[in-house]
């Protein structure tokens, strides 16, 4: 599948270069991380299967932002740059990244993107991650945050099929539900069931990007994590 990470490979060799290439990436990660965290920027790894909504998410986003507020977008795609062109166009900073055959961002790439983006005059970075349910869930790319959409259009199983990346999700977000009434072959009490069950009762929130339906209990997220991301921190005890 990926070139990059070895995740077609198989193997006593493949596995400790793997590990070798996780530890070394957790490295840039933290470093990375120094760096939202010192300009008090709270950074939001995107994810989900290709075609889930992640961009048309970020259009309704940057649309309805609450006044002040200051996001930049960190693309990842395997080839061109028509999702950053499309954020661009809402006036946002947009930094596309092209993996080539890498099926994931890792740490580097979005620190190399960070040249490209001044920290001062940013609240929240969303970054867009290459869509994909696998690879993505092992490479920390210094995020605050995780958030997993599932779209209508996938099917519910996809939980089932996928737990890696709905495990380690802080938010899962069932997009595309306007379309609910077109799909019959999906069990939004099986989808939710399953995402339950493999993160112990996280949440959850519906959202359509197309009819703004559940867009502010996203925003009230997003606005909520960047104040507890902000609040002052208790003293250690020595």
């Amino acid at each position: 599948m990926c070139e990059s990470c070895g995740c077609g490979s198989h193997g006593p060799e493949t596995i400790v270069v793997r590990e070798n290439l996780l530890a070394a990436n957790d490295r840039v990660a933290a470093h990375v991380r120094k760096h939202f965290d010192a300009h008090r920027v709270l950074a939001i790894n995107l994810m989900s299967s290709p075609g889930a909504g992640k961009t048309s998410l970020l259009e309704a986003t940057i649309a309805a932002l609450p006044p002040g507020l200051r996001v930049a977008v960190i693309e990842g795609d395997l080839e061109t740059e028509n999702d950053a062109e499309r954020i661009r166009r809402h006036g946002v900073k947009a930094v596309q990244i092209t993996t080539g055959v890498a099926c994931h961002l890792d740490a580097t790439m979005v620190h190399d993107a960070l040249d490209e983006i001044s920290l001062d005059d940013v609240d929240i970075l969303f970054i867009e991650n290459v869509g994909n349910l696998v690879c993505p869930a092992d490479f920390d790319i210094g995020q605050h945050r995780n958030v997993v959409l599932l779209s209508v259009t996938e099917g519910d199983d996809k939980p089932e099929k996928y737990p890696v990346i709905f495990r380690n999700a802080d938010l899962v977000l069932i997009t595309k539900t306007d379309l609910l009434p077109y799909m019959d072959d999906f069990d939004m009490g099986r989808a939710l069931r399953a995402v339950q069950r493999l993160r112990g009762g996280g949440r959850t929130k519906d959202v359509s990007a197309r009819t703004k339906q559940g867009l502010d209990g996203w925003l009230d997220w997003l606005v909520a994590e960047l104040a507890a991301k902000r609040a002052p921190q208790p003293a250690a005890v020595a």
